[in-house]
């Protein structure tokens, strides 16, 4: 469970149709999603990437210690929607730091989502196949 005590900052993150709520506390500079650790949760090491993105371009990574609660989507989504979270909250918790993570485009929302299946096609947009006789 979360606790109130000793949070730096706060940040909800989407992306596609997964919802991060993330809080920064001061340490070691540990990650857990879900109540579990980083790698045991996400396991890819595309995601833990995607994650360490805000940390890594203001060199906090050992300052902090990040607590993220993760709803909805995939894996994918998910590492999005907890980077977003985690740039949100770190200009909470300094806005100083806003001009550089805007600038790496790590405030921006990733507007993508899926689109929807259409009626008489067999996707989105994938039709049958079109045959001449």
């Amino acid at each position: 469970m979360i606790e109130d005590k000793g949070v730096l900052g706060y940040g909800t993150g989407r992306r596609k149709t997964s919802k991060a709520r993330v809080f920064l506390r001061r340490g070691k500079g540990e990650i857990r999603v879900n109540d579990r650790s980083l790698e045991d949760y996400f396991g890819r090491e595309t995601a833990s990437m995607i994650i360490h993105q805000p940390i890594d371009l203001i060199e906090f990574r050992d300052r902090l210690d990040v607590e993220a609660t993760v709803t909805g989507g995939g894996l994918t989504g998910q590492a999005g929607a907890v980077r977003l979270g985690l740039a949100r909250a770190l200009v909470q918790y300094d806005e100083t730091l806003k001009p550089r993570l805007k600038a790496s485009h790590l405030l921006t929302r990733d507007p993508r989502s899926v689109e929807r299946k259409k009626v008489g096609l067999h996707k989105a947009r994938r039709a049958t196949q079109f045959s001449k006789r």
